[in-house]
């Protein structure tokens, strides 16, 4: 492409935007500063996942609402999975250039991008011919599984530009420039929210327009990334010629990020059982939840992008020896975070049916999703703690702690307490405590772990 003509159409492809070192300076300017491009981000992130239910549950009604929300616990599944693996990656790259090892970075960013390809390419063809099996699991109903069954293939045929995304971000975030994915995010939400209104409401396609719209704008997203990396100058540049796997860094990179991937996939499997009680209280049941789950997303964001924000802030730390430097950001990063998540969880509650009415109007649905709403809004303390203290492992490159935390309490806890209850009381509101039960457990054991300080041990990156 034409140089000038880049500048002119897509000036955020060529402009320079210094790295900044969180090794350095004031720690809560470090941490909000880079959290913010983070939250815009992952807010732009949320409006893209949540047009398609606010369109589709206004123009094709409460069916095609439920069939698009059945299908957001199987998605995280397989894209949890693969993105866990990348944690990996950018903990190395992260602790790398902490060290000032320009070169190992380097052969880091190579490596993950590569990995994340091949990737890409085996979630595309796994997606698309496993939907039937993998709804039919979850016990979606006969009403429901024609209009899921074809929104999951049509999204997973866009498998590699989600993941391309993905690892292009992580790359940057490790960096500590958590603003050019802001960008890309940005075009890629305004594509996928005109394109979504366009195909659902005025051409034929309905719901399969919707999946067409997402998976268009991922690709574009995807590309505007890659190809900045190319583009960038320093030591996370990207050179197509160089695009191999090393082998001792490939194996670093999943032996951290395995257990991420591991746990966001079995975390994933929880929530399909979890989803598939929900699918058994019906169709109205199903939006209503769905409609609560793309609210919590997008409420909890300053939330998510402090946990990010930690993690990254750990491993540069780490990587320079400054583990007196990491102890005081953790404290800092924790009480933003949890102060944020009661503040926003009490503005929940208090306003839920309002802010679940984007999503459908039809009072049974806004019951539902309410009565959800308020029976997990006021823990949000608890999540955010957790999420927290898992990132900061996660920056130490201590992933396992995360993993068996996580699976213990919020996957076969929460499975086991389901179970059972539900068989002894039959109504909804009873999975609705199975949230505030198993944060309240994790975050009991993530202090402990803490105050251990095993976590602290540097080792070699």
């Amino acid at each position: 492409m034409n140089n000038n003509l880049t500048k002119l159409y897509f000036p955020f492809l060529t402009a320079k935007i210094t790295i900044e070192s969180m090794t350095k300076g004031s720690i809560t300017k470090n941490l909000i500063l880079f959290a913010i491009p983070l939250f815009f981000g992952q807010l732009l992130q949320q409006l893209y996942n949540v047009v398609d239910s606010v369109v589709v549950g206004n123009v094709l009604g409460k069916e095609a609402l439920a069939a698009v929300s059945t299908t957001g616990s199987l998605i995280f599944l397989m894209v949890g999975f693969i993105n866990g693996l990348f944690m990996g990656s950018s903990v190395i790259i992260g602790k790398r250039y902490g060290a000032g090892d320009e070169r190992g970075v380097s052969i880091a960013a190579h490596t993950g991008i590569t990995f994340a390809i091949i990737m890409g390419i085996v979630m595309t063809v796994w997606g698309y011919f496993f939907t039937p099996v993998l709804l039919s699991w979850m016990g979606t109903p006969s009403d429901v599984m024609p209009n899921s069954v074809l929104y999951f293939k049509i999204y997973f045929l866009g498998g590699l530009g989600n993941i391309m995304y993905s690892a292009c971000c992580g790359v940057f975030q490790a960096m500590g420039d958590s603003r050019h994915p802001l960008y890309y995010l940005a075009v890629s939400t305004v594509i996928n929210t005109v394109l979504d209104i366009y195909f659902v409401k005025y051409t034929p396609l309905g719901i399969a327009g919707a999946a067409l719209a997402t998976i268009i704008a991922q690709f574009i997203s995807a590309i505007l990334a890659f190809v900045k990396l190319t583009r960038v100058d320093g030591p996370h540049r990207i050179f197509i010629r160089q695009l191999r796997m090393d082998g001792p860094t490939i194996k670093k990179e999943l032996m951290m990020g395995f257990p991420t991937g591991i746990q966001n996939s079995v975390i994933a499997i929880g929530n399909v059982v979890v989803q598939s009680n929900i699918n058994a209280f019906g169709a109205a049941a199903m939006a209503g939840c769905g409609s609560y789950f793309k609210l919590e997303g997008f409420v909890f964001l300053p939330i998510t992008c402090m946990c990010m924000a930690l993690t990254t802030f750990v491993s540069q730390n780490l990587g320079a020896g400054e583990s007196d430097r990491v102890k005081k950001g953790n404290v800092i990063g924790c009480i933003i975070a949890v102060g944020c998540a009661e503040l926003i969880g009490v503005i929940v509650y208090l306003f839920a049916p309002t802010l679940l009415r984007m999503f459908s109007s039809e009072a049974e649905v806004l019951a539902i999703g309410a009565t959800q709403a308020r029976t997990e809004s006021l823990f949000f303390c608890l999540l955010s703690l957790s999420h927290c203290l898992a990132g900061i492992y996660r920056g130490a490159g201590k992933t396992t702690v995360p993993m068996i935390v996580m699976l213990s309490s919020w996957c076969l806890l929460r499975i086991t307490y389901i179970t059972i209850i539900v068989r002894i009381i039959p109504v909804v509101n009873v999975i609705f405590w199975a949230y505030p039960l198993t944060w309240s457990v994790s975050t009991i054991i993530f202090i402990i772990y803490y105050f251990k300080g095993h976590w602290l041990k540097i080792g070699s990156n």
